[in-house]
């Protein structure tokens, strides 16, 4: 007599399906090569204090946690890399601000803009203007400048030393260093 063969009931292909979906997204997203640039127009490496990230004193966030990179107020900000803007608002101390998911998984975030020139949603590009340079936020008393940090959804644990607040350096990376 021959066995019946079982089937899978449709709920659990369903979760197989999707589960192998959500991996090939998340390798997707490992694998675009990210090639950041500088995201304000004309700088260059003097405009920018490349003893900033990590500097410790920085008010209530207690380091600082991006690079300060100082321009005329109005300059242009582009994308430093490919993605999505996930969100574009202003927040207390960043002011204006930019949130964008790049490949490998990095959320890059530009904050003290003086004005925001894309929108929630866009896909933008090393040449798509962002916004410009400006001194909102907690920024308001002092020169202009595009305030950019990439933070990565996916922690890298060996980078965790006794710094103040070291634990966090899994999540933070040094934008200089992609520059």
């Amino acid at each position: 007599m021959a066995k019946k063969k079982r089937k899978t009931p449709l709920l659990i292909r369903w979760i197989w399906r999707t589960i192998i979906v959500l991996i090939a997204i998340v390798i997707a997203g490992l694998l675009i090569p990210q090639n950041l640039q500088m995201p304000v127009v004309g700088a260059n490496h003097g405009d920018y204090n490349h003893n900033t990230f990590w500097h410790q004193g920085w008010g209530r966030s207690v380091v600082h946690k991006g690079v300060d990179v100082f321009a005329k107020k109005g300059t242009v900000v582009k994308s430093s890399t490919i993605g999505i803007v996930l969100s574009t608002t202003h927040l207390g101390r960043g002011g204006k601000t930019i949130l964008i998911l790049g490949p490998k998984w990095r959320l890059h975030y530009y904050a003290h803009l003086d004005k925001i020139t894309t929108h929630p949603l866009a896909l933008v590009g090393h040449k798509t203007q962002i916004g410009t340079v400006g001194n909102t936020g907690n920024a308001a008393s002092i020169p202009a400048h595009l305030h950019y940090s990439i933070y990565t959804l996916i922690p890298y644990p060996w980078r965790i030393d006794n710094e103040p607040m070291g634990y966090l350096k899994m999540y933070y990376l040094n934008p200089i260093d992609y520059f």
